[in-house]
């Protein structure tokens, strides 16, 4: 982690890795992660591309924003891109990240030369049923009820498994968990970012995935339990640059970082 800390860089309060040169790959991670979940990935191909992994507004080092919404969550990852005034850029998503990066498609095709989504969110499934309860705990206020957690890393570690065979070490977990309930401003945007989570904001997504011809990489674990292999397929029905699924036999939410090597060989493929 020190040695990844080094490339952090910053466009106003978005925080973001950056490591590595070459053909640009932008990372997006999910609710309750932050640019950390792709350290491995990033590592393995930093000697030949341009890897940027942004934290998302009210996760990691940037700090929350006022749209609490995927929306704002995509505002913020369009806001790196322009900013930067990246170009050809290979965009890769994971879990809300996936929900998100559709979005930035959505408003900046022309800047997207690949996709590659992981299992994530789509219109249909946001969220997932499995997922509800913690949009509930948020829409009534609850969230803050968990703020003890922050000093229970090896319990939240545990909970943790849900997404992981092998769970983050606590110290990554701790990176995840503290800004989101370690104050309460962070909770609260997760409060009203669980609350507004409704598949009627992925519609538009949706209709300009239909007419995506770009190359399109569908990269599912099989054992995810809140989004099931169905909606991968779901995905490569709607994509015409979508070819064939990739599946990581077994392999939960949060693969990109437990089982990384799996997920670099699938992306080098893609982009071959």
């Amino acid at each position: 982690m020190r040695e990844l800390d080094r490339h952090r860089r910053s466009v106003g309060e978005i925080s973001y890795l950056d490591v590595g040169e070459g053909p640009v790959t932008v990372f997006v991670h999910g609710v309750f992660t932050n640019a950390l979940l792709w350290r491995h990935c990033m590592t393995k191909l930093a000697e030949h591309r341009r890897c940027i992994a942004i934290d998302l507004p009210g996760h990691g080092r940037t700090p929350p924003v006022a749209d609490a919404t995927v929306h704002g969550l995509a505002h913020a990852v369009r806001t790196v891109l322009t900013s930067l005034d990246l170009t050809d850029v290979h965009l890769v998503g994971n879990d809300t990240g996936g929900a998100v990066c559709q979005l930035v498609y959505t408003a900046e095709p022309g800047r997207i030369a690949s996709l590659a989504l992981t299992n994530c969110d789509t219109e249909g499934n946001f969220p997932p049923p499995l997922f509800a309860p913690a949009a509930w705990l948020a829409r009534l206020g609850l969230l803050s009820l968990l703020r003890p957690l922050t000093h229970a890393p090896k319990l939240v570690r545990q909970a943790y498994r849900i997404g992981y065979q092998n769970p983050a070490p606590p110290e990554i977990i701790q990176r995840y968990v503290d800004p989101i309930l370690g104050n309460a401003h962070g909770t609260r945007f997760m409060r009203r970012l669980l609350s507004s989570m409704d598949s009627k904001q992925l519609a538009a997504a949706t209709i300009a995935l239909h007419q995506c011809t770009i190359p399109t990489a569908l990269i599912w674990g099989t054992g995810d339990r809140l989004f099931k292999l169905r909606w991968a397929s779901w995905l490569k029905d709607l994509i015409p640059g979508a070819t064939d699924v990739v599946t990581v036999p077994g392999g939960r939410l949060f693969f990109p970082d437990d089982r990384a090597d799996e997920l670099v060989t699938a992306l080098r493929n893609h982009w071959n």
